[in-house]
């Protein structure tokens, strides 16, 4: 999904001159709804692009560890502060002044990929990197042997 996310956005990514920096991933499998679950992917590189500098970067990885499959979206940019990040999952929250719709999106791709992990039964974990930029951490059940 991950994949399938940015060659759909490869039109974008080329426009902001985005470098995309996909680090050993492995593929990884949860159970659930195929639909949500990609929109979560497709939400966070959305976010991800829409929310970098021109000719920054995007990094994703994806791998699995025993009970859990793993989905990290990190950039750089602008140093965020995190009390302000740790409110990005709420419906229209966003940062700076921008509170309404833009071209720089609605305030709620983050809050859909909160709601979207949670009813997976995972964790949504946003970091402000002290480098600056952001950094996502997906974690969901993994599926089993048979998946």
């Amino acid at each position: 999904m991950a994949r399938e996310a940015l060659t759909a956005r490869a039109p974008d990514l080329a426009a902001k001159k985005l470098t995309v920096d996909d680090v050993a991933s492995s593929d990884s499998w949860t159970p659930g709804s195929a639909a949500l679950l990609s929109r979560m992917v497709e939400n966070l590189v959305d976010n991800a692009i829409v929310h970098n500098d021109e000719g920054g970067w995007i990094r994703i990885c994806t791998g699995h560890g025993g009970v859990e499959a793993l989905l990290v979206v990190e950039t750089g940019g602008r140093v965020l502060d995190q009390e302000q990040v740790d409110r990005l999952t709420q419906p229209f929250e966003r940062l700076g002044a921008d509170r309404t719709g833009s071209e720089r999106g609605s305030g709620l791709g983050l809050s859909i990929v909160a709601a979207i992990v949670a009813a997976h039964g995972g964790r949504l974990d946003l970091l402000a990197r002290p480098e600056g930029g952001l950094r996502a951490r997906v974690l969901l059940p993994a599926a089993g042997e048979d998946a």
